[in-house]
Formats: C-alpha cells, structure tokens, sequence
C-alpha cells in the first residue's frame, strides 16, 4: 500500500516475521515487482524482531485501545499520528530522549 501512496526508495528492505502472508508466492511476487527486498526474522527467534513488536505494543496500549473501532482511513491517520507523537516527541526511558534525538546526535 505504500508504494501506491508515494514514491518507495529502491532497494527497500522490508522486515517481517515468519508469518504466512510474508512466506507466500504473492507476497514474493510484490516485492519483487517493486524491487523490495524481503527479510524475516529467523524461525523461533522471538529477538529477532523485538524493536517492533515494542514498538507495536506500545501504539496499541498507549494510543490505539483509547479509541472506538474507526473506519480504515482513520486508523491509518491515527498510526501516522502515533508515529511522529512516537519519534519526534515521545521521550524513551533509555536513552532520555526521542527518537530523533538520538539520531541526530549520532550522526
């Protein structure tokens, strides 16, 4: 749906877990039409994607339960929301900061 939106970088690299719609024919046939490259975590490593089932949890139990079940459109404004409130003002716990930055500051 992304890449119907707007202009994708080539040579994307999506990551994904294990789940059936990431290992299936079509979804193998998408990203290589846009010229995405596919990544998984490895099977039964639970590690492998931490950073985003954290940050998953976090847009469920801090943004998304507040809300009434919402037409597609809205909930797609809702995570845009929640991810500009997430690395532009949201102070992480480890490092005191956003997530922006810490960027910056590594850079």
């Amino acid at each position: 749906q992304a890449k119907q939106k707007e202009k994708v970088t080539d040579g994307l690299i999506l990551h994904s877990d294990q789940g059936t719609q990431y290992t299936s024919q079509p979804y193998h046939v998408l990203t290589n039409e846009y010229n995405i490259t596919p990544s998984m975590s490895r099977r039964g490593n639970c590690w492998d994607n931490a950073p985003m089932e954290n940050f998953f949890g976090h847009l469920k139990e801090e943004y998304l339960r507040h809300f009434k079940k919402t037409t597609f459109k809205d909930t797609e404004q809702l995570i845009d929301e929640y991810i500009y409130f997430y690395n532009y003002e949201r102070i992480q716990l480890k490092t005191r900061q956003t997530p922006y930055q810490t960027r910056c500051l590594s850079s």
